[in-house]
């Protein structure tokens, strides 16, 4: 069963779930060697180090967000969830992230990151995963994070549930999350996604840079995530959209040297899904900086810790794939 899973952002019901995770990748399209050769290098590198409980005993590895990222990234290329050589290293993180979750309110992890990036790896891992907890754990992580939006005066999400203020990679975190449980049959409301992009286009200024908390201060990695949200909530055509392209193409030199492997995460998906001539020719800077960057062991380094950096690096490199569903178009 490897190399099975595709992604394809519609609103499905749980009934028709499981065809909709299994459509294959096209297959006219070549993996580059050297990104196999990576990819492969970076799995067995995750495998190797990870702790008998599915986290990373890293800095960050006992972040169900990086953990998240973590079965992501095994997912990504196309590993059998079930059967395959990666099988019990998948099972282990989603054990991890069901068992992180508050019995209470669905809240996985301490911070509205890691419960962004684990909903999201639930979203992915249901249907393919053969685990029958990941409805619930999927459908408890949405409702918390729509009541949080609904206790949130701005629409969107900051570092806590009960949070009163908002900014745009922890509300981009929590629209992705969203729209892939949306893929897979979760009921998300439209209008929380309406809402939502409508705080996002607050935080976009007239060159289609997004800041922070505010139109000011636009960077290339908040632009990159802003433009992913809208691309994947089927909203290219809305306006803005295209200043922000613009922007990105104008910044394809561009590298974050504070938060690398965040940046290449989301560029790498926000070129794809707008513009995939652009993204080739992002992507084989990126092939380039990846390959010059990796280290014997397989791991990216970072001062995030390796798990989290290699998972990163590796989903950066992912969309030369595209068998995650949050990575087709």
């Amino acid at each position: 069963m490897k190399r099975f899973i595709a992604i394809a952002l519609t609103g499905l019901s749980l009934t028709s779930l499981a065809p909709a995770q299994s459509i294959e990748r096209r297959q006219e399209d070549p993996i580059p060697a050297k990104v196999e050769t990576m990819y492969t290098r970076g799995l067995k590198y995750l495998a190797s180090s990870q702790a008998a409980n599915g986290s990373w005993e890293d800095n960050s590895g006992s972040y169900p967000g990086v953990v998240g990222l973590a079965t992501l990234a095994f997912l990504a290329h196309g590993e059998d969830p079930n059967h395959g050589p990666y099988a019990k290293n998948i099972q282990r993180t989603i054990d991890y992230l069901i068992k992180s979750q508050r019995a209470d309110n669905g809240y996985i992890g301490t911070s509205m990151y890691n419960h962004g990036f684990a909903t999201l790896a639930l979203a992915e891992a249901y249907g393919v995963v053969d685990d029958p907890r990941i409805e619930k754990a999927l459908e408890k992580a949405v409702d918390l994070i729509l009541s949080a939006q609904k206790r949130n005066p701005k629409g969107a999400w900051r570092y806590s549930p009960d949070s009163k203020d908002a900014d745009t990679t922890i509300s981009g975190c929590q629209i992705v999350a969203l729209l892939a449980a949306r893929n897979a049959g979760v009921a998300v409301p439209d209008a929380a996604i309406e809402r939502a992009l409508k705080y996002m286009a607050s935080c976009r200024d007239t060159a289609g840079a997004y800041g922070y908390t505010s139109r000011g201060g636009g960077k290339v990695t908040l632009t990159a995530i802003g433009s992913l949200c809208y691309s994947l909530a089927k909203q290219k055509d809305a306006k803005g959209f295209q200043s922000s392209l613009d922007y990105l193409k104008k910044n394809l030199e561009y590298r974050d040297t504070h938060y690398t492997y965040y940046f290449e995460y989301y560029m790498s998906q926000a070129l794809f899904q707008a513009d995939e001539e652009t993204w080739k020719l992002w992507n084989a800077q990126n092939i380039r900086l990846m390959a010059a960057t990796q280290q014997q062991s397989g791991a990216w380094l970072g001062n995030r810790g390796p798990s989290y950096s290699t998972a990163s690096a590796l989903l950066s490199l992912a969309l030369n794939y595209r068998y995650l569903p949050i990575y087709e178009k």
